[in-house]
C-alpha cells in the first residue's frame, strides 16, 4: 500500500530562537518518532537554509516565494499548517488540512485599532473556513476562539505543548555567568512581554535580573532602561540576548526565580522549561499562563511595584520553606511531554486519512 504523504509546515523555523521556531522543532523532531514505520510519509516544509535540519533521512519540502499563489501539494494526502497567520496555505487545493491556532493574542494586547484586530481574525477565519481540523494549544485558546471566532462543523481539540528540550547533563558556563542572587527571563523583547515591570524587583537589594532574548522593539528595550534608572538599578539589568540552549538551562539552573510578567501567551513554552529545574516560577496571572504553571507556580495580580515586591518576597519564602516543591514543580513539567503531543496529532491525523477511523473526543 503506497504511503500517504504528511507535511508539517516548518516555514516558520527560519525565525530562530522564537517559539515558533522550537515548536516545529520539538513537534518535528517527536513526529519522526511516533511515525516512524507507520503508513504515512512525513515531509518537512522548509526554507532553503533549513533543509536538513530534521536529519539528512528525513524527506523535505523547500519552500519557494510563489508558493503563496501556487502550494506544492500535489500528490499531497494532509497539510499541518502549524502558524496561524501563515501566508502559505493550501486554500484550492483538495488535501487535507490540519490548522493550529496557538493564541489570539491580539485580543489581549494594547495598541491595536478595532479595524486591525477585525483583520487579524478574519485571517484566521478563512483558514478554520478551509481547514479538516483545528488544534488549539490550550483551553485558554479554546476559549478565545469559540466566543470570537466561528467553527461551523470543523472539529477542534486541546493538544498541549511538551517540555521544550532536552536536558543538557554538563553545562558550561556562559559567557556572561553570575554567581550572585539573579532573576532570569527569556522571551522576544517586546511589550507583550511587559519585561519593563521587572527593575522594581531589585530595589533594595544586590539582585540581578538577565533578560535574554531577540530584541523586537528597539524602543519597548528603551522603556526597560529607563524603568531600571526610575530605581537605580540600570547597572544591575543585563540583557544577554539570543542565547544557546546550554545557556538558557545553566540559568534556568542557576537563577534564584524564573519570572514572566506577560500580558498574553497562547501557551508559554519558557514557563515549562523553568518548572524543569524547579525553581520558584512567578508568572501574570493573565491569558493561558495560570492554566500553563497551574498550583506550583506564583502570580503578579497586578503590576504595581510594592505589590510585585511583596509578592515576590512571599513566594520565595514560601518556596524556601516548603522542600518538597521542587520535585513537585518539575513532575508538573514532566507532564508536558512532546511525544505525548505528536501522538495526538497523529491520531488527528488518522482521524483525516482512515475513513473509517473512530472520532476523536
Amino acid at each position: 500500500m503506497k504511503k500517504k504523504i504528511v507535511v508539517l509546515d516548518c516555514e516558520r523555523m527560519k525565525y530562530a530562537n522564537t517559539g515558533l521556531y522550537h515548536y516545529c522543532m520539538q513537534l518535528g523532531m517527536a513526529l519522526q518518532k511516533v511515525m516512524a514505520s507507520k503508513e504515512h510519509k512525513l515531509f518537512f516544509y522548509v526554507r532553503k537554509v533549513n533543509e536538513y535540519i530534521f536529519g539528512n533521512t528525513a524527506w523535505y519540502l523547500l519552500q519557494k516565494g510563489v508558493d503563496k499563489f501556487f502550494m506544492p501539494t500535489n500528490n499531497v494526502a494532509l497539510w499541518h499548517c502549524t502558524y496561524q497567520a501563515s501566508n502559505y496555505f493550501p486554500f484550492r487545493k483538495k488535501v487535507k488540512v490540519v490548522y493550529t491556532i496557538h493564541d489570539l493574542n491580539i485580543l489581549h494586547e494594547t495598541g491595536y485599532s478595532p479595524s486591525q484586530i477585525e483583520k487579524a481574525l478574519s485571517k484566521i477565519q478563512q483558514r478554520i473556513d478551509r481547514a479538516d481540523y483545528v488544534v488549539v494549544i490550550s483551553n485558554f485558546t479554546l476559549q478565545d476562539v469559540t466566543k470570537n471566532l466561528q467553527l461551523r462543523q470543523t472539529p477542534i481539540k486541546v493538544i498541549y505543548n511538551g517540555c521544550n528540550f532536552d536536558k543538557i547533563e554538563k553545562l558550561q558556563p556562559p559567557q556572561h555567568a553570575i554567581h550572585n542572587n539573579f532573576i532570569f527571563t527569556i522571551g522576544t523583547i517586546n511589550a507583550k512581554k511587559n519585561f519593563h515591570v521587572l527593575p522594581c524587583l531589585l530595589e533594595g537589594n544586590h539582585k540581578i535580573l538577565l533578560i535574554a532574548g531577540i530584541t523586537h522593539d528597539e524602543n519597548y528595550k528603551q522603556k526597560i532602561i529607563e524603568e531600571a534608572i526610575k530605581y537605580n538599578v540600570q547597572d544591575r539589568v543585563i540583557f544577554l540576548g539570543a542565547i544557546n540552549e546550554n545557556d538558557k538551562q545553566w540559568y534556568l539552573q542557576q537563577c534564584e526565580a524564573f519570572v514572566f510578567p506577560s500580558l498574553a501567551e497562547g501557551f508559554g513554552l519558557p514557563v515549562i522549561e523553568a518548572m524543569y529545574f524547579g525553581k520558584p516560577i512567578i508568572l501574570s496571572n493573565l491569558t493561558a499562563l495560570p492554566e500553563v504553571g497551574g498550583k506550583l507556580a506564583y502570580y503578579f495580580n497586578n503590576f504595581n511595584a510594592a505589590d510585585m515586591q511583596l509578592i515576590y518576597k512571599n513566594a520565595l519564602a514560601h518556596y524556601h520553606s516548603h522542600n518538597d516543591l521542587p520535585l513537585k514543580i518539575k513532575e508538573h513539567a514532566l507532564q508536558f511531554n512532546w511525544d505525548t503531543t505528536a501522538a495526538q496529532y497523529l491520531q488527528v491525523y488518522n482521524s483525516l486519512l482512515t475513513p473509517k477511523s473512530i472520532p476523536i473526543v
